[in-house]
């Protein structure tokens, strides 16, 4: 007769990897339950110039909505009002302001409407009211200076209309610097003149100036001008996964310098460097070519554009995981510390990795980090304690 012993331990081995998982799903809950969390980067808002989007139903496409926040413990989302870069000339700069003003009307008007499960945050005082009284902090971003054409007084209206961070600049060069991925190259060597003025000018307001998207020489160029701490608000670390996009070591340590913080890209991409894709880039190819110009498509043919786009990454994409996420955060940590290391999705923009493609499997993020033996203080800090408070220093410098 065979001895039970191997059965007998096999039993055992997955009677304890069973419940030990199932604890670190229950601290999770509790963690989320105590703490605030915040994603600093999702693009739902262009979702948001289709009238029957609404925030506060549960949506089986897309990334971000308020029921799928709770469920997945989520308290804060910075909704990104973003400006593909178009024209840089005089007609072009009005159409592009009020374009950002439409998005953040509607953004406005989405959550005045759920005003029973969220509302519109200024600070972090807000967040942590709204938190307490078992609200969703909705805060407001710009992806792509862009809107701010060459008027700088714009800035002020888009901050007193909400807006608490500006990303210079998008996948191409515009009047403020140079983007890490424009295909013409370095046009600004880093930060222009005008540049310099709307970082002095955000530095003035209390508007967090978001590094993501621009060149290394902008970035440094960013950080020697400001008279406050900086955000990268969904950035990742370039040591791991090579994209233009993710900032290098000696880039950390002047952010660290700087007192900022970088909130972790969980878009596969800038996670784990890729593997050939041809059939979702054949597919992607072949939709941009169908549409044409994004820019100068109707709100209806946008909103169709994203949602065969959603459905393509979802057949093809081969997603980087929430352990190689974890190895990024960790990356951090070590380099330049606890301090300095955050989380922005860029849910609704590419963003989302397999255990975490939508804000409702956030704390599958939690129970990596507290596998890998992060603290409940630590965690609070990647959370949104950091972000936290780089926001709050940036309205001191403003004497907000």
């Amino acid at each position: 007769m065979r001895s039970l012993l191997p059965v007998l331990l096999a039993f055992l081995i997955i009677s304890a990897c069973g419940t030990t998982e199932e604890r670190l799903v229950k601290d999770a809950d509790k963690i989320h339950r105590l703490i605030l969390t915040v994603d600093t980067h999702c693009d739902t808002p262009m979702s948001l110039m289709e009238e029957s989007f609404d925030l506060g139903v549960r949506h089986d496409k897309g990334c971000v909505d308020f029921p799928r926040m709770k469920e997945g413990g989520l308290d804060v989302e910075f909704f990104a009002a973003y400006l593909a870069q178009g024209p840089r000339n005089d007609s072009a700069y009005i159409l592009v302001h009020e374009e950002t003003l439409s998005i953040l009307n509607a953004l406005h008007k989405n959550v005045e409407k759920n005003f029973s499960m969220a509302e519109i945050a200024l600070n972090p005082d807000d967040a942590y009211r709204l938190k307490k009284n078992g609200k969703i902090s909705a805060f407001i971003g710009i992806e792509n200076g862009y809107a701010i054409g060459k008027d700088i007084s714009r800035l002020k209206e888009y901050f007193d209309l909400g807006a608490r961070y500006i990303t210079l600049c998008h996948s191409g060069n515009n009047d403020i610097c140079d983007s890490s991925t424009d295909p013409e190259g370095a046009e600004n060597n880093g930060l222009s003149t005008f540049g310099t003025e709307v970082v002095s000018e955000m530095n003035r307001l209390g508007i967090m100036i978001d590094v993501s998207h621009i060149s290394d020489k902008a970035f440094y160029d960013v950080i020697n001008v400001s008279k406050a701490p900086v955000i990268a608000s969904h950035s990742s670390c370039r040591s791991l996964c090579s994209s233009p996009r993710n900032l290098s070591d000696d880039m950390l340590q002047a952010l660290k310098a700087n007192r900022g913080v970088i909130q972790i890209c969980i878009l596969s991409s800038y996670i784990k460097t890729p593997e050939p894709n041809p059939e979702l880039e054949a597919a992607m190819k072949e939709l941009r070519e169908r549409y044409g110009d994004f820019s100068k498509l109707s709100d209806e043919q946008k909103a169709k554009f994203r949602e065969e786009r959603w459905e393509l990454r979802n057949k093809y994409r081969k997603l980087a995981t929430v352990s190689d996420v974890a190895d990024h955060i960790d990356h951090v940590v070590q380099v330049i510390g606890i301090d300095h290391v955050g989380i922005g999705t860029d849910f609704d923009g590419g963003g989302g990795v397999d255990g975490c493609r939508t804000v409702a499997e956030m704390k599958n993020i939690t129970i990596e980090l507290l596998r890998r033996g992060y603290s409940k203080t630590e965690i609070e800090k990647i959370w949104g304690g950091n972000v936290m408070r780089v926001l709050g220093e940036v309205q001191k410098v403003a004497g907000i």
